[in-house]
């Protein structure tokens, strides 16, 4: 994943279910606007999508980008899994285009939801990560 290699700590960021190494990355890392200008380098999905993920305003969104801007720890903590989950997802999908296909499309074993309807609390990206884990050992999902 050559993207996440650009920025410093992007590659360091535990993954979703390794609580204890995420709670000390949140705690030892200055999670700023490069992580929010990161995300959107990952993602194809526009500000609305990622700003209903993460309980903000696209404006709200779009300040937090800035490098003058300082965001709430738990706005920190759900952009931090968001980019975990989304490495895992890369990962498991090859790229981005098809990971966000994936998370757009209505899926039968999630109630016709799509995936990316979870992905506002933090026991959605938790859930929607399990379900990646079980792609990758042959579930459908």
């Amino acid at each position: 994943m050559e993207i996440a290699l650009k920025h410093e700590k992007v590659a360091e960021i535990p993954a979703v279910n390794d609580f204890a190494k995420l709670f000390f990355f949140l705690k030892d890392n200055d999670i700023n606007w490069r992580y929010f200008k990161y995300f959107r380098d990952i993602s194809t999905l526009n500000d609305e999508i990622t700003s209903t993920w993460l309980n903000i305003n696209s404006k709200t969104l779009r300040t937090y980008r800035k490098p003058e801007s300082n965001s709430k720890d738990n706005i920190k903590e759900h952009l931090v899994l968001l980019i975990s989950l989304y490495k895992h997802g890369i990962e498991v999908f090859g790229n981005t285009e098809a990971f966000d296909q994936w998370l757009l499309s209505e899926n039968k074993f999630l109630d016709n939801q799509a995936p990316k309807d979870f992905l506002g609390t933090i026991t959605g990206i938790k859930f929607v990560d399990t379900r990646l884990t079980a792609l990758e050992y042959g579930d459908n999902v």
